[in-house]
């Protein structure tokens, strides 16, 4: 639960893109006539590459910064973050297939992998870093069977489920994070589901010993709903 608490999260979202001035916009799906958001073609050509080969090896889903952009909330970030639940879980073999697909790996101790459970790889064609966890028990296991499937330019991609990104944004706990969170409530406070994000945090504070994050949530949702365009 801890090393969850330390995992930064990422993606790209469903929606009618464009290009504009060499760059691609993907317009979300909750308010298609507010938002553009900028997409990286560099993110999208490692998604198409990626999707593939996580496809082989179990449920996974994309979290994070992307994710939080492809909310409507405008955030930058220079990689792509996914959780998988790698099957089988070796992790060697993992990083050959991941090879030959095009990422490889930024480190060459096994042992680290086996500690952090994260598997951190370079898209060798945009060189945009790509940070893979490894899936444990529990709470990640409820996040992969709510993830939502999104396409991406042609590529179904899944997306962390947006109350889930909630609780994961209050749990990483950083101010960005926070702001992240507290933007998402803004735009999408009728969709989340308030019940089950204060349930979790409860949890989480038992878990980890804690009584900061359910405050931390309360505090952000007082903001209530603001302009959606």
């Amino acid at each position: 639960m801890t090393n969850f608490a330390s995992r930064r999260f990422c993606t790209i979202l469903r929606g009618l893109t464009r290009t504009t001035g060499g760059r691609i916009y993907c317009f979300t799906y909750a308010w298609p006539s507010c938002f553009a958001v900028p997409v990286q073609p560099a993110a999208l050509d490692l998604l198409t590459a990626l999707s593939p080969v996580l496809s082989r090896w179990g449920r996974w889903y994309v979290f994070g910064a992307q994710a939080v952009i492809a909310y409507g909330v405008p955030r930058l970030s220079a990689d792509v973050d996914v959780t998988l639940a790698l099957t089988p879980d070796v992790p060697e073999r993992f990083a050959i297939d991941m090879e030959a697909a095009g990422f490889s790996l930024r480190v060459t101790d096994p042992e680290f992998v086996r500690r952090t459970r994260v598997m951190p790889f370079v898209h060798v064609a945009t060189g945009m870093p790509l940070d893979v966890v490894l899936a444990g028990s529990g709470l990640e296991e409820e996040f992969l069977f709510r993830a939502e499937s999104t396409d991406i330019g042609g590529t179904s991609v899944p997306l962390i489920e947006l109350s889930d990104l909630i609780v994961a944004k209050v749990l990483a706990g950083r101010p960005k994070d926070i702001g992240d969170a507290s933007g998402l409530w803004r735009l999408h406070s009728n969709r989340i589901d308030r019940g089950r994000v204060r349930s979790t945090l409860q949890l989480l504070e038992e878990a980890l010993g804690q009584s900061d994050l359910v405050p931390a949530f309360e505090r952000l949702a007082r903001d209530g709903p603001g302009d959606v365009c």
